[in-house]
């Protein structure tokens, strides 16, 4: 299982509806909205690598709202 942190950059104003949104998304374990550089914070799971980059190209990216994304991969060291 690969998981990830997606760091989200949204419209003013849109960052509860699109946390919203992304809860409702299959392999989102957690999305919150918080304040700083970034509006939401979610976690994500995926089987593999190729299926944790459709989750964040095909399926988070089309959120309304959403103007920038940053994916932090979780590695145990």
């Amino acid at each position: 299982m690969v998981q990830a942190y997606i760091l989200i950059q949204t419209e003013v104003g849109r960052a509860a509806t699109v946390a919203e949104e992304i809860r409702a998304i299959s392999g989102v374990a957690l999305a919150e909205d918080v304040t700083g550089p970034y509006d939401v914070i979610a976690r994500v799971e995926a089987p593999n690598v190729d299926d944790l980059g459709r989750l964040v190209i095909a399926r988070l990216q089309e959120v309304q709202g959403i103007t920038r994304t940053l994916t932090c991969t979780v590695v145990h060291v």
